[in-house]
């Protein structure tokens, strides 16, 4: 009943920006807190950044300074602002939603499919 969609994915040369969108959508009663997660091939999936429902973010150290996250709650929508971008962030990115849906089943995780993001050298 709740579908989280990733967005704007694609090849970027390195040191330039791309930005990633990720809207929920469904039977949704409330979002505590919605994030970033990304995996490069032959590693283990990595936690990039969260923001909460009150607008308090952290930054894995890896992307912290060149990384932003922010949220329209209004959308349901996470977004994260990537720039000087390395060929090392070089993954495809997953958004994940803590969230609570109107049946008031208790809060859960959902997962977006997914968005290749890849930087050329």
């Amino acid at each position: 009943q709740v579908q989280l969609v990733e967005s704007g994915g694609g090849l970027v040369q390195a040191g330039g920006p791309l930005r990633l969108s990720c809207a929920a959508s469904g039977s949704i009663f409330s979002i505590k807190a919605m994030g970033w997660y990304r995996q490069a091939p032959g590693k283990q999936r990595e936690w990039v950044a969260v923001i909460t429902s009150g607008g308090n973010t952290n930054y894995a150290d890896s992307v912290k300074g060149r990384f932003t996250i922010s949220r329209d709650n209004a959308k349901n929508t996470v977004y994260l602002q990537m720039n000087s971008l390395k060929p090392e962030d070089t993954a495809v990115y997953y958004c994940n939603a803590d969230l609570r849906r109107r049946d008031y089943t208790p809060t859960q995780r959902y997962w977006g499919q997914g968005t290749q993001v890849t930087v050329s050298s």
